[in-house]
């Protein structure tokens, strides 16, 4: 481990007579190291049941016992296997049996209850599966997705070790199989560990990597308990902005705690134009916002520590409308999912698409389709509901202080 650290180091610039010890003294180098290592080409892409997945599970294992944690996986060890069917796409003939692992740390403070705090280290290797790029498959190295949140797992760990917050124990885990559908969260929450009855709530870190200039952090689950709120508005860290949304449903692995009537939250920056692409790589990461990030979430580990147990609030599905409507077009543009004015803020823009073809550009505040105003991103999905393949439509956007309309056709 050692050797690999001082390797990074170097890399990344630094004097290579710098100890891990050090590193772990200094928070952003810290960060640094574990996203750069996670996301080399070395591990090519991390996808579960290859040999680069088990390499980075290897070496969160190694860093969870440099910050003292006890192993809480299977029969003692740091990891928690289970086995699953791969298929590259849906029609595929023939499935190849896997295994993927969790990797488990366990912080005993002698308390009543365990909060859970997790992100998910596997990615999507060559692409084969699950890419949005267009080109031939490549390495996809997941920076942002999910380097980033499993590099701010270890630091929160590092930071609760020291002695913060000692009113809860805390099971640190990193998840396999998030990309392939949350294999490895849904297996631990069905074969935990330890005892699901005495876990106070779930932490969930998945791209927390790109924080915006805005400073704007989406919260998923805050109506998943009657604690949340108060205590996010309450929280005031180096200028970050909470954007909540209350479902304890999403693509990420909250979800399955959330299941299991556990209160959750995911923290997540935003969606950008190399997500699930081989341009998500670690010089794009901002890892100032990581650190802030990181503050926030101690912070309100911080607050809830004399709380007691969260009470759990079942919450309507947010993802229950998007996915009710069954939509049959696509603009092929990402959404900005941090974006707090009215209208929907475009992300990215696919070539080749409805929108790229029609002149929508990233940056476009998207505020009618059609007859539909677009208020947020729900009047977005509502809009591009009432249309089929083949329809045109027009798309009215603001692009700074401008009012354009765009012809676009399904």
């Amino acid at each position: 481990m050692q050797r690999i650290i001082t390797l990074i180091i170097a890399l990344l610039g630094f004097t290579p007579l710098l100890t891990g010890q050090q590193m772990m003294k200094d928070p952003l180098l810290g960060l640094k190291v574990d996203v750069v290592y996670l996301s080399s080409d070395l591990l090519e892409g991390r996808e579960t049941g290859k040999e680069g997945e088990k390499m980075a599970a290897q070496y969160i294992a190694q860093r969870f016992q440099e910050l003292g944690l006890e192993p809480k996986g299977s029969g003692g060890s740091w990891f928690q296997s289970f086995d699953f069917d791969y298929k590259a796409h849906p029609h595929a003939e023939a499935a190849e049996p896997r295994t993927g692992r969790n990797v488990l740390g366990y912080l005993d403070n002698g308390a009543e209850q365990t909060v859970i705090i997790g992100a998910h280290y596997d990615h999507l290797g060559h692409g084969i599966m699950g890419s949005l790029d267009t080109g031939e498959p490549a390495i996809h190295n997941g920076a942002d997705d999910n380097a980033s949140g499993v590099a701010a797992m270890l630091r929160i760990a590092e930071e609760l070790k020291n002695g913060r917050a000692k009113n809860n124990n805390y099971l640190f885990m990193a998840f396999s199989g998030e990309e392939m559908g949350l294999y490895g969260s849904k297996y631990f929450a069905n074969n935990p560990t330890i005892n699901l009855g005495k876990v106070n709530y779930m932490l969930n870190m998945d791209m927390v990597g790109r924080l915006n200039e805005e400073k704007v952090l989406a919260v998923n689950g805050a109506g998943t308990s009657p604690a949340w709120k108060e205590v996010i508005e309450g929280l005031s860290i180096g200028g970050i902005q909470a954007k909540t949304s209350d479902s304890g449903i999403g693509p990420s692995d909250h979800t399955s705690f959330y299941l299991k009537d556990i209160p959750v939250l995911h923290f997540m920056t935003s969606l950008h134009t190399d997500y699930h692409k081989p341009s998500d790589d670690a010089e794009l990461v901002n890892y100032e916002g990581l650190l802030l990030v990181t503050d926030y979430i101690l912070a309100l580990i911080d607050e809830l520590d004399d709380n007691g147990k969260l009470a759990f609030t079942k919450t309507k599905d947010e993802e229950e409308g998007r996915r009710a409507a069954s939509f049959k077009v696509t603009l092929g543009v990402m959404p900005d999912y941090v974006f707090t004015g009215e209208g929907m803020r475009i992300d990215g823009v696919t070539d080749g698409r409805p929108g790229a073809k029609a002149g929508l550009e990233s940056g476009d505040i998207i505020i009618k389709i059609g007859d539909t105003e677009v208020k947020d991103i729900y009047g977005y999905m509502e809009g591009l509901g009432n249309f089929k393949t083949g329809d045109k439509t027009t798309v009215v956007v603001k692009r700074g202080e401008e009012i354009l309309e765009k012809e676009v056709e399904f």
